[in-house]
């Protein structure tokens, strides 16, 4: 079977992905015959360190609102995309996404579809939303939506409406919330606890350490248990990155989010969390 032409957009979608050279994301698409997951494993597997892929990188450019009902018991994330940070940083635009959310809280929609059909000062969400694009000359559309349901959910936006966070948590704990949306916009997390890491996700990273391991020549003539169990320990690093009740504390790093969330109260717990940026 012949190779796949690797072309210039295709390496470029790579290094934006991964922050690896030009050079580096080419030869991993041509050794992935254009595979562009497989070539993000590849780069790990040469031992570069790439960045975090998350599939809350969407839009380049846009405004997220989050916010929650008045009781705290329902937050939603709005995310209005559109082409030119001149228009997000735009304080009309800014204000036209706030009313969009504003009419996720009022009529508590469970959906993107169930938003576009809510109504805003009698017109429709879908229909505003068209109106804006013919004023404005750019595309934009909700391009996110989240929504959560807890005894209390907290709500937080960071970095003037490019990151929105919601936390649900079991009871009201307004800045013990904030607290933990705040660390959550930071570190972003990939789930609450190792068990809420999708199996595919951590099949997938076992499979790079132990490769890894295995092409490391201090590892060779090591029996397979050895790997294993090595495995198992790098395995625990990367949920101590990357679960957020495990990582360390950005406000305190003596203590993990866990413990800090039951020093708050014994009963506190983490339920869920939805996080939206801009790419």
């Amino acid at each position: 079977m012949s190779a796949v032409a690797i072309t210039a957009a295709e390496i470029n979608k790579l290094r934006q992905a991964t922050g690896a050279g030009m050079m580096d994301c080419r030869k991993a698409l041509t050794e992935t015959n254009g595979d562009f997951e497989g070539a993000i494993d590849w780069l790990r597997k040469q031992g570069q360190k790439v960045a975090a892929k998350r599939s809350d990188r969407e839009a380049k450019e846009g405004v997220i609102i989050a916010k929650t009902s008045a009781d705290n018991k329902v937050g939603f994330i709005v995310c209005v995309s559109c082409e030119t940070d001149f228009v997000s940083k735009n304080a009309d635009f800014v204000a036209f996404v706030q009313s969009i959310a504003d009419a996720a809280v009022e009529n508590n929609v469970a959906s993107v579809e169930a938003l576009n059909e809510a109504v805003v000062n009698g017109s429709k969400v879908s229909d505003l939303i068209n109106d804006k694009l013919a004023a404005i000359g750019e595309k934009i559309g909700i391009v996110r939506f989240e929504r959560v349901e807890a005894p209390y959910v907290a709500s937080y936006i960071h970095g003037a409406n490019r990151i929105g966070v919601l936390v649900a948590l079991t009871l009201e704990a307004a800045e013990a919330g904030k607290d933990v949306a705040m660390q959550i916009a930071a570190l972003n997390a990939l789930a609450v606890d190792p068990a809420g890491v999708p199996a595919d996700v951590i099949e997938r990273e076992r499979a790079i350490v132990i490769e890894t391991m295995k092409a490391d020549p201090k590892m060779a003539g090591k029996p397979d248990e050895m790997v294993a169990k090595i495995a198992e320990g790098k395995l625990n690093a990367f949920f101590k990155e990357n679960t957020l009740l495990a990582q360390a504390f950005v406000k305190d790093a003596s203590k993990t989010v866990g413990e800090y969330v039951t020093s708050v109260n014994k009963d506190l717990k983490v339920i869920a969390f939805k996080r939206v940026a801009l790419g």
